[in-house]
């Protein structure tokens, strides 16, 4: 097999003529079927249902079909699954369903049994992109620039890498014990990180192919192939419960959340107890009760307000104490402050709607069970590092930091770094329609 490679960089990107559109050279595009398939059995050991489990506010699954619709370079998208639950979730994007047979659905089928049992059922498929459900960090740009070796460039197949710069060793077993030798370094000669290029790894993302190699082969990387390195941060995998926090952390930073506003945030909710501070009670020799609120918080309020974002602070009724810190807090930091009860969500409705928006432009900080069902219906939400579980599960984002110690920054810098990537994203979207 003939391999070369194309390193991962959108600005080298270019617009693919749509179907039967004249390219600059006088040829017509490419008319060939091209068909995304993502698997997604209803079976998984290691986490059940993962495929439709929630990841940073929408279900596993919801990442790549994103992804792949936004793209617009294929025919049709398709989603194979044995599970109605998973169908449901499937066809609420606007995916097509391929229901795979008792036969291929079995703890021992192999992921080609189904891909091969796709392309025999639908003729007019010509090329097949296999997605992996458990990519959430994969971009429009991954996929276009990686279907343009086939489609542009001659390949017959090319597949997800990603660099990785670890020494392997092999395992030698033998009769007076176990034994290893090195198979990509020499011990007595360890190259520096940046002296070594590295090893090229399959990082699962996806795997294009034409439907004839899958046909007369029995897999997707033949002939002629290429492969597609995407950087590191892109490269998430989720096999077992422990992954999960840390690829929610990732996607949050490095995911596709589609072609979104710039203002991406235009109100904050932030609870004063538990969010800017720790929840502590000091007292002077005085008798005088204090609290502390750190001056990163702070700044992170300013920053917001700089970015017209409008910060309103919440305090309870229920805590006296709170209510009469919150009026030192409005006049030092300029917020308005608010006392709201135990149905947080319709308190903040009305305000919301009095400024003409929806839940999707607000982004909420709490810290407690009350905060529940506001976390699940803000566009973004955090909780600090100390929440109790169910916060922390209703939550989109959850901060390194406990409350009162930089959670609040902590988020200011993700809301803002979400406006930068929406901004970035309506830029790269504008120079493309000028230039089509």
């Amino acid at each position: 097999n003939e391999v070369d490679k194309r390193r991962t960089d959108p600005a080298m990107s270019s617009r693919k003529p749509a179907a039967g559109e004249q390219q600059s050279n006088g040829e017509t595009a490419d008319k060939r079927h091209k068909a995304a398939l993502i698997l997604a059995r209803g079976g998984s050991k290691g986490i059940p249902l993962k495929n439709i489990k929630s990841l940073a506010g929408i279900p596993l699954l919801g990442w790549v079909l994103r992804a792949a619709v936004d793209s617009e370079l294929f025919d049709s998208v398709w989603v194979s699954t044995d599970h109605d639950d998973i169908e449901k979730v499937a066809l609420s994007w606007g995916v097509q369903i391929h229901r795979r047979s008792a036969e291929v659905s079995k703890d021992t089928s192999s992921s080609m049994d189904t891909i091969q049992e796709f392309i025999r059922l639908n003729p007019e498929v010509d090329i097949v992109c296999h997605i992996q459900a458990t990519s959430p960090c994969l971009h429009p740009f991954h996929l276009k620039e990686a279907l343009e070796f086939i489609t542009e460039q001659g390949y017959d197949s090319v597949f997800a890498v990603v660099r990785q710069h670890h020494f392997r060793w092999q395992e030698v077993k033998k009769d007076l014990g176990e034994l290893t030798h090195p198979l990509n370094l020499d011990p007595s000669n360890r190259p520096r990180r940046q002296d070594w290029d590295g090893e090229l790894c399959e990082n699962g993302s996806f795997y294009i192919s034409h439907r004839e190699l899958i046909k007369e082969q029995g897999h997707m990387q033949g002939r002629k192939v290429a492969y597609y390195e995407m950087r590191p941060e892109y490269s998430v995998d989720i096999d077992v419960d422990i992954d999960w926090p840390v690829a929610e952390q990732r996607v949050l930073r490095y995911g596709y959340f589609g072609c979104v506003p710039p203002e991406v945030v235009k109100l904050m909710f932030c609870n004063i107890s538990g969010c800017l501070t720790e929840g502590s009670i000091f007292l002077s020799v005085s008798g005088e009760e204090m609290v502390s609120i750190n001056t990163r918080d702070t700044a992170g309020i300013r920053m917001l307000q700089k970015e017209g974002v409008e910060v309103i602070l919440l305090t309870s009724s229920l805590d006296p104490f709170e209510k009469t810190l919150s009026k030192k807090v409005s006049a030092r930091l300029g917020c308005k402050v608010l006392c709201v009860g135990e149905q947080r969500l319709d308190d903040l409705e009305t305000l919301v709607k009095e400024r003409k928006l929806s839940w999707k432009d607000v982004a909420f900080m709490g810290n407690d069970e009350i905060d529940v069902k506001c976390l699940n219906v803000a566009g973004l939400s955090a909780v600090p590092s100390d929440a109790p579980v169910v916060a922390k599960n209703a939550a989109k984002y959850m901060c390194a930091a406990p409350g009162g110690k930089g959670a609040m920054w902590e988020f200011t810098e993700h809301i803002l770094l979400q406006k930068c990537k929406a901004k970035s994203q309506l830029e790269q979207d504008r120079i493309d329609r000028a230039s089509s």
